[in-house]
């Protein structure tokens, strides 16, 4: 094992420190040598593999050159014909939409591309507590009898019955969930994780998904002669969704969420701009901002209150209207906070007393909102760095939500246990998945999926480690440096925002603000001064160590970003760990 960068064997948060190893050091001089950029830039290339050759196109990925052949998906030419011929015989259209962000933002995509071509589709969420997650029955039997065409977004792959009982409607399924042997009775199931599918298209979401079958009908409007809706316009949606469902920022998804951004900056989309105004967001927007500002507003509505808001609120075109959906999203995420705060609290001490030395870590509990239950496990994987389960229990069932660690698939765990008989549902992809299970099939449920996770490795990290990519110093952190690294962004899920340690510095200044947060200032002895923010720093160790540590020597690591304040933007770290430095 390498040495602990600078020492640091266990932090005050309990992390080992992990910088570059000799390799990825060696590439990143390269690159530096042959692209004249900061090493602390180099080194981020090189994390992400990038040769010095491609270094400048990945800095400015092109949509057009990432984008897949929309026909290297199968049935993807099937769906986009059924689709178009639907809009040409002005047949009626239902769209069956997934209540999260991204079954919102999908829906939306259908929803205001069908409206530049002056059609409108009826939109169906399922509630979350009275129907569950995807297509059911009685929804189906009931959309089929008024509509000519649904289309099923960011679920369905699953679905076999309720798809069946869509007698007299053609089923279109446009999803990234983990697909079974059997696909279900659709005319088209366009997913890059069916299991005959090679999988290099599987870290789509399923907007993404949605948006190469509208490539696709643009395609083929153009073989008529005729032209479709601008695209370039809907990557907004695209870009949200792809953050929030914490899809890999990797290949087209970079690109998708670079320019998506773009488009998003110009606030020319109703519903985001209301959005962002109630979220009182006053700066161009960051993948930051879409994973953690406006992606928990929209999931709000499908959490804890109408399971359809987000949706409307995205795809909506009228600015009251907007303003009002943006509002009642505002109030119910602050709702969802509290419900959660309790749940997650009830959900930790659980898992605690139950103990942590296995690979999977789990909670039940009778009454927990299924609305907050895959917050709750997402805190829990944190915590404990072990794929998590979260379940809210009501009567003889239980409906779970999980999350995992790097490198454990937990959707295909699920989907052995559901093959095996002790979960009665259960599906999702690597990092995420939902589950219904007998309340007396728990147990024996959980024992086998901390089996089936050990397997693949989940549980034997060790402590929880905290990777830099590099040293800085006070007088290097320009705001031209943080500007250069945001190039080799967007950053995310698989591609972490870059973090620096910063060595033997000394903390001038210490500022408690409100209850939780601090903000300080620090000098490497050399005249060059740089701020730090930590929030939430007094909800663990890390407050309690800078508060004592005035006039004291500390390294430090954290992201560097631009903090706009007052008119001034200056550069500030977010302080995210802290050791002391070893005595000799």
């Amino acid at each position: 094992m390498e040495a602990a960068f600078l020492g640091v064997e266990s932090s005050v948060l309990g992390r080992r420190w992990v910088g570059p190893d000799p390799e990825r050091a060696r590439q990143a001089e390269a690159l530096a040598q042959s692209t004249r950029l900061p090493h602390s830039v180099c080194s981020v290339l090189a994390r992400a593999g990038v040769d010095p050759d491609a270094a400048l196109s990945y800095l400015s990925p092109a949509l057009r050159d990432l984008l897949p052949d929309p026909r290297s998906l199968r049935d993807m030419e099937r769906a986009a014909a059924r689709f178009l011929e639907a809009v040409a015989a002005q047949e009626k259209i239902a769209i069956f939409a997934d209540y999260d962000v991204d079954g919102g933002a999908s829906a939306a995509l259908l929803i205001c591309w069908l409206r530049a071509m002056g059609q409108q589709a009826r939109l169906y969420i399922p509630d979350r507590i009275d129907e569950g997650y995807g297509p059911n029955e009685p929804a189906m039997r009931e959309l089929a009898s008024a509509h000519d065409l649904i289309i099923c977004v960011d679920c369905g792959t699953l679905s076999h019955d309720p798809i069946a009982a869509a007698a007299g409607a053609d089923v279109i399924v446009l999803d990234h969930h983990l697909g079974a042997e059997t696909l279900p009775p659709a005319l088209a199931v366009v997913n890059p994780n069916r299991q005959d599918e090679s999988g290099d298209l599987g870290h789509l979401c399923a907007a993404g998904v949605v948006f190469l079958m509208l490539v696709e009908a643009n395609r083929q409007l153009r073989a008529q002669g005729r032209q479709g809706p601008d695209l370039m316009m809907l990557l907004d949606l695209v870009a949200l969704a792809t953050v929030a469902d914490v899809a890999p920022l990797i290949g087209v998804n970079r690109a998708f969420v670079r320019q998506g951004l773009k488009v998003m900056a110009a606030r020319q989309r109703v519903g985001l701009r209301a959005l962002a105004d109630v979220a009182r967001l006053e700066t161009a927007p960051s993948a930051y901002h879409l994973g953690f500002v406006l992606g928990p507003r929209v999931n709000a509505g499908g959490r804890i209150g109408a399971a359809d808001l987000g949706a409307r609120l995205l795809a909506c075109d009228d600015p009251q209207e907007a303003e009002s959906l943006a509002a009642r999203l505002d109030q119910l995420n602050t709702e969802r906070r509290e419900i959660e705060a309790a749940v997650r609290a009830a959900a930790l001490a659980q898992a605690e007393a139950r103990g942590v030395d296995g690979a999977l870590v789990w909670a039940a509990g009778d009454g927990w909102h299924p609305g907050v239950i895959g917050i709750a496990a997402a805190r829990l994987k944190e915590a404990m760095n072990r794929p998590a389960i979260v379940i809210g229990l009501e009567g003889a069932q239980g409906k779970g939500s999980g999350r995992s660690v790097p490198g454990v698939d937990l959707g295909a765990a699920i989907h052995r246990l559901v093959q095996e008989g002790l979960l009665e549902k259960g599906g999702g992809h690597r990092m995420a998945a939902g589950l219904t299970v007998a309340r007396d099939k728990l147990d024996a449920a959980m024992v086998r999926l901390d089996a089936l996770l050990a397997q693949q490795g989940a549980g034997q990290a060790g402590a929880r480690a905290l990777h830099l990519d590099g040293v800085l110093m006070p007088a290097a952190a320009t705001a031209e440096l943080v500007t250069q690294l945001d190039t080799a962004g967007p950053f995310g899920a698989s591609a972490p925002a870059p973090r620096f340690a910063f060595p033997d510095m000394r903390i001038r200044s210490i500022r408690r603000m409100g209850e939780t947060h601090l903000r300080a200032r620090f000098t490497d002895g050399q005249g060059a001064e740089l701020e730090a923010v930590a929030f939430g720093a007094f909800e663990n160790a890390l407050g309690p160590l800078i508060a004592g540590a005035q006039g004291q020597r500390l390294h430090l690591a954290g992201k560097l970003e631009i903090n706009q304040w007052g008119g001034r933007s200056t550069v500030q770290l977010r302080l995210e760990d802290a050791a002391r430095p070893k005595v000799e």
